[in-house]
């Protein structure tokens, strides 16, 4: 069955590949067959459980249903007519807008990146860019995922192609600067990262994630637990109690997991540990001279527990009524 889905999917994908649509009739046809909700893409949708090669599945069904919606758009474009545009200059002149009590300020995610930067910068870590779409290789392989780790799924990971995605975490910068360098690395990033979760009140499908890594010799436990006690009690002013917890993390061992209690439950906050032997290994590190530790911070979560927000939907809504309460106040806990 699984073999005559995909077999069918390749005969869909070449006939859009060749298809002329020349009138509305036969392109509300094509719509209607294939991208109703009873059309032939949720059909096939429906029947992902069946599929083995789920990947291979998801490629193709995004890619036909991507071409369908091109050639309608491409249609659609081709019967509009040409329109004058006047400019409105008046709407463009920002001086109207001095002085004016509705702006708001930086947001939540802002304060908090850069009060992280600061604190970083001032222990003598080294910020570097880092790319949001990357390789299997470097989000995945060389860090000791295993080849069917359900991250590797369509249903887990926005894939873009069958090499590229877009990154789970940044500790994918980690194989990519370390790759052509050599100890001592003291490096940090913070960027977003992507993952295909259900949005609610506590989790969003991105979000922004800080990376901390530092490889040199004998590094051990106690410099990694140095920093993160540098860092939690300078983001929440030594408010809230913390704890270790053992933890697994395919790049680290040991791993950790750093908890904040908050609101009378403890909330995971930082995931941490030694860079395992295996990625030193893959990056060309000689693993018995140099030791490592990486940890990686969400943002989000912490701005939420700092400023009490309760549904994390709130800090991507650019709502002037959440961000002005920032103002005045850049980097208190209340």
């Amino acid at each position: 069955m699984e073999k005559n889905i995909i077999n069918k999917l390749d005969k869909y994908i070449l006939y859009f590949k060749k298809i002329k649509v020349n009138n509305k009739l036969k392109l509300l046809n094509i719509k209607k067959k294939f991208l109703n909700k009873n059309g032939i893409i949720n059909n096939y949708l429906s029947k992902i459980k069946e599929i083995n090669n789920k990947k291979e599945f998801g490629i193709k069904i995004n890619y036909l249903k991507n071409k369908i919606l091109n050639i309608i758009k491409r249609n659609n474009n081709n019967n509009k007519k040409n329109y004058n545009i006047k400019i409105d200059y008046d709407y463009l002149n920002l001086k109207k807008f001095k002085n004016n009590n509705k702006l708001g300020s930086k947001n939540p995610i802002t304060i908090i990146k850069e009060k992280i930067f600061n604190l970083l910068n001032n222990l003598n870590f080294n910020y570097i860019e880092s790319n949001e779409i990357v390789d299997d290789w470097n989000n995945f392989t060389a860090l000791n995922f295993p080849k069917y780790h359900p991250s590797r799924d369509m249903q887990d990971t926005y894939f873009i192609n069958n090499k590229y995605l877009l990154r789970t975490h940044t500790t994918s910068i980690q194989i990519k600067y370390m790759i052509n360098k050599k100890p001592p690395i003291k490096i940090f990033t913070i960027g977003k990262v992507y993952r295909n979760e259900t949005i609610t009140n506590k989790s969003f499908n991105m979000f922004h994630q800080v990376e901390i890594f530092y490889v040199y010799k004998n590094v051990n436990i106690i410099n990694l637990k140095n920093i993160i006690e540098y860092l939690i009690n300078n983001l929440f002013n030594n408010k809230y109690k913390y704890r270790y917890r053992f933890s697994y993390f395919p790049f680290t061992n040991p791993s950790f997991e750093v908890d904040i209690y908050y609101n009378k439950k403890w909330i995971e906050i930082i995931g941490c540990g030694l860079i395992n032997k295996i990625i030193l290994k893959n990056v060309n590190i000689n693993y018995n001279k140099y030791s490592g530790f990486a940890l990686g911070i969400g943002i989000e979560r912490i701005a939420m527990i700092i400023y009490k927000i309760k549904d994390i939907r709130e800090l991507f809504k650019n709502d002037i009524r959440i961000i002005k309460q920032f103002k005045n106040n850049i980097y208190l806990i209340k």
